[in-house]
């Protein structure tokens, strides 16, 4: 995985209750040239954080501690502030890939991922989520 210039002092905040994929994403995120400013196992951890600390991208597992999921936290998130949102799942059923249909979403990635497909679904992400930023102020 080669550092990506576009990222570098970029932000982001992982919200994922495995720790062992949790420390795989801040080490990938950290040589695409990321600073992880938290990584956390619960959707209320995820969005105080995002809400407070404002990163420039949220990695969001769908499946999560506590009673609330990664969709309720995107969403949570979403209604306070405009954040990229990649989520990040082991499940592609056909209930959770409707649920997430049903969200507002930058990126999608299914678990186990490989590096060059989160470095291209960040890149996504970012530029859909510029494109739907766009399309508010307009």
């Amino acid at each position: 995985m080669q550092p990506n210039p576009v990222f570098s002092k970029r932000r982001a905040l992982i919200v994922e209750d495995e720790i062992l994929i949790a420390e795989e994403l801040k080490e990938r995120l950290s040589l695409l040239g990321f600073s992880v400013i938290a990584a956390v196992d619960s959707a209320d951890e995820g969005v105080a954080i995002a809400t407070r600390e404002l990163p420039d991208l949220v990695l969001l597992d769908i499946r999560l501690k506590g009673k609330k999921d990664g969709v309720q936290a995107a969403q949570e998130i979403r209604q306070k502030v405009d954040l990229p949102v990649v989520y990040l799942t082991a499940y592609s059923d056909r209930l959770t890939v409707d649920r997430i249909k049903g969200s507002e979403y930058d990126g999608f990635v299914l678990k186990p991922f490989r590096a060059g497909e989160l470095q291209s679904t960040i890149e996504i992400a970012f530029q859909r989520h510029a494109i739907r930023a766009t399309h508010r102020e307009q």
